[in-house]
């Protein structure tokens, strides 16, 4: 696996021929979308950044436009205001953005929380997380994806569990896991991550052009387990107030290097296609080809091909995960 000190010295390398010249990062107002976006204008590269967020997040995004354009003035970030757990939003702002940008070099997808609280279900009937963590970000790559065919070194990021996938991980009968008593905390990240990876495995395999990365944050101190409709008297809240912040502020990483191994991710030719030259080992995707397979990432920058989970998953799960995405997602598409 790479160093960090190979990470630092790949990205600083990073100049307005190898960085991506048009991004859209949608969940980047807080976590580690806005530490990648801060190691990315910090490169002082030509960029343009379509920052995208909910309304609620409008004043801390204009504090860190202005923050990061005062920083780098060669970097133009723009807001784009959206609520992407509802699909019809990411709809309007792909549309939106589609319109302006003929090209889009990267994709950069991260939001989302784990579904710890109560089962919560958008306007549009999903579970919150669910279509935050996966439906809305599959409806982004599906959106965007010919202007992505139309740069010259695509890339697609999707932050949230590269590495946990398992072969029999996805509950293929109840994908959107409705039926009573069939929804937990714990299960419903399993499923997320597993489905992440069982989409974008195909929609790699159907675009060889453009590199596709499910990646791992590993430990970051975002304030995620804070989040969702959680009883602040509950077991839940108390194991979290005693026990995983003070193990969360032990193990994570600092801030900056969670940005500088997610911007690696971003631009390494490690992972195939164009970008900043790399010399080390070369990174192993789903199908363990040159290009159109996906690359798992783990949080130190390292491919997991998952050789034996991954035939598994695309033979027993894959063709029933994708008919239920096209069912959702064909009336956004």
């Amino acid at each position: 696996m790479p160093s960090q000190a190979e990470i630092e010295a790949s990205n600083a390398l990073i100049n307005d021929a190898t960085a991506p010249r048009v991004s859209v990062f949608a969940g980047a107002t807080s976590g580690v979308g806005q530490l990648t976006v801060r190691a990315l204008v910090a490169t002082g590269a030509s960029v343009r950044i379509y920052l995208v967020g909910r309304r609620s997040a409008a004043a801390r995004a204009a504090a860190l436009i202005a923050e990061l354009e005062a920083a780098n003035p060669r970097a133009e970030i723009v807001w784009t205001e959206a609520e992407i757990s509802l699909l019809a939003e990411v709809r309007r702002v792909c549309e939106l953005i589609s319109s302006k940008e003929p090209r889009v070099d990267l994709l950069f997808l991260s939001a989302g929380y784990a579904p710890f609280g109560r089962r919560t279900e958008t306007a549009e009937g999903l579970e919150v997380c669910q279509s935050l963590e996966y439906y809305s970000r599959l409806l982004f790559v599906l959106r965007l994806l010919p202007a992505l065919r139309a740069a010259e070194a695509p890339r697609v990021i999707s932050v949230l569990g590269g590495g946990f996938e398992t072969a029999n991980g996805i509950d293929v009968d109840d994908i959107d896991l409705q039926r009573p008593g069939n929804f937990s905390a714990v299960k419903a990240q399993s499923q997320y991550v597993n489905l992440n990876s069982a989409a974008l495995d195909k929609v790699a395999a159907d675009n060889p052009h453009v590199t596709f990365i499910h990646a791992s944050p590993g430990w970051v101190n975002t304030g995620n387990v804070h989040r969702g409709d959680v009883d602040p008297n509950s077991l839940w809240a108390w194991f979290v107030y005693l026990f995983l912040n003070p193990l969360i502020r032990l193990l994570a990483m600092s801030d900056e290097v969670s940005g500088q191994r997610q911007l690696f991710n971003c631009t390494s030719a490690k992972f195939g296609g164009k970008g900043v030259p790399w010399t080390g080992k070369p990174g192993i995707n789903t199908l363990q080809k040159e290009s159109g397979g996906l690359f798992i990432v783990s949080h130190r920058c390292e491919t997991w091909p998952k050789e034996t989970v991954m035939p598994v998953v695309r033979e027993k799960a894959q063709p029933k995960v994708w008919a239920r995405a096209q069912e959702v997602l064909g009336p956004y598409l």
